[in-house]
């Protein structure tokens, strides 16, 4: 018996490995899930699973936002998260068609510099923009937030709606504009359906980047309080329970947001190989 199952391991190395890999990276999610429908008996215990004094409850989703200030900071985050992804992909956008598309002074420059606030470490940022901000008499919080969540989040648009017009033909635009197409209806009638994809990924990143962003924030934010403050803050008295359904919540949205991308995905493939 020990055998077989060796032997079907082996024939099967690449698949287990990856159903491991993804049990590893859905581990923590599935713990938060589970302990979204639990009724710890205080705060403390909050985030601790314990099967044998499992209290099912729904009051965690039903009163969600029972706990004074979850509902005013996950709004905030919400608001921030939205300005900042529809602002950097806007920016981010432009600045991605105007390195994939044309040649110009400091091309090369720009393309090594756009990388350099991915690889800064949030603490140096966050540091950074405080005394930029303290210098500049811009005074901390929503709008010192958003500042800060837009600079960090353009660096990732740009990133991936470049590498989404890289795999885009320029042919095609030539042959909409020797149809007749003015540049601004080829424009809008071949590029921009072919990298809406990108540009649409590109933005949910964004808002996922701002939505849970602490450390640039923790810098940044003054009075005002987001949803991950409001964790860090409200973790010192104990978390309530109603935390884990918001992140249970959030998660659940995006798996939505994935799975209807990739149905989308799929149903344009079918699409296109029905006229091929």
């Amino acid at each position: 018996m020990a055998r077989r199952l060796w032997a079907w391991i082996r024939a099967n190395a690449v698949l287990v490995l990856g159903w491991v890999i993804l049990a590893y990276m859905l581990a923590p999610i599935a713990v938060i899930i589970l302990l979204s429908f639990n009724q710890p008996g205080s705060r403390n215990t909050t985030y601790l699973l314990d099967l044998h004094d499992f209290n099912f409850t729904l009051r965690n989703w039903t009163h969600m936002f029972d706990p004074a200030g979850l509902k005013d900071a996950l709004i905030m985050s919400l608001f921030i998260g939205v300005l900042a992804a529809i602002i950097a992909t806007a920016l981010g956008t432009g600045i991605a068609f105007a390195l994939a598309r044309y040649r110009f002074t400091g091309r090369s420059a720009v393309q090594a510099l756009i990388f350099v606030p991915m690889a800064t470490p949030e603490i140096v940022m966050g540091s950074s923009l405080l005394t930029l901000f303290i210098g500049f008499g811009i005074p901390l919080g929503f709008w010192a937030i958003l500042i800060a969540h837009v600079m960090f989040c353009l660096s990732f648009v740009v990133v991936t709606v470049k590498a989404r017009l890289a795999g885009l033909d320029p042919r095609l635009q030539e042959a909409a504009m020797d149809l007749y197409a003015t540049p601004f209806q080829a424009f809008r009638s071949v590029v921009l359906p072919l990298a809406w994809p990108g540009i649409m990924a590109a933005a949910l990143l964004a808002f996922s980047l701002s939505f849970d962003d602490f450390v640039v924030t923790n810098f940044t934010s003054g009075t005002t309080e987001t949803f991950p403050m409001y964790v860090w803050g409200i973790n010192l008295r104990g978390i309530p329970p109603q935390v884990n359904a918001v992140a249970s919540l959030t998660f659940l949205l995006s798996l939505v947001f994935v799975i209807a991308g990739q149905l989308r995905n799929r149903r344009r493939s079918d699409d296109r190989a029905s006229f091929s």
